[in-house]
């Protein structure tokens, strides 16, 4: 068995991983990770952190060793994580204008075909009606809206 991984924090930096553990636009993981230096920093043993947080005793050493490697940085994650996006604001740009221009209506398969066959970007009729409805376009037939009533 190894010796235990002590880190040593200044006020200031105490300080700041109070504030980061409690801001609201900073990543979940962040914020565990910052609580899991001021539980270190306090005494607590990497297996009761680990416990308390219902994590793997190596994910807690991980992120101690990450501390003294990269400080403050090291909390987050690296870029580059996750899935990329397969369209860009341009395709969709393109949509909406192929929409508005032309007569004719599209239903969310037409307009996937139609992206896959000018643009060369291969969505699912879902994934695209997703993307629009996020983006507040509507398609497909056109319904009639509710006339509003006179009192």
């Amino acid at each position: 068995m190894g010796c235990r991984l002590k880190v040593f924090l200044t006020d200031e930096q105490k300080l700041t991983l109070e504030e980061l553990r409690k801001a609201k636009d900073v990543p979940q993981r962040t914020k565990d990770r910052a609580q899991v230096l001021l539980l270190n920093t306090r005494g607590l043993k990497n297996e009761q952190i680990a416990k308390g947080l219902n994590w793997a005793i190596s994910t807690v050493r991980q992120t101690l060793h990450r501390w003294e490697k990269m400080g403050l940085a090291g909390l987050w994650d690296a870029p580059g994580r996750g899935g990329k996006p397969r369209y860009s604001e341009s395709d969709l740009a393109y949509l909406e204008n192929c929409l508005a221009q032309e007569s004719q209506t599209y239903n969310s398969k037409q307009l996937a075909n139609k992206l896959a066959s000018e643009r060369q970007v291969n969505l699912s009729a879902d994934r695209l009606r997703r993307v629009l409805k996020k983006r507040g376009r509507r398609f497909g037939s056109a319904r009639k809206q509710p006339q509003e009533q006179n009192n």
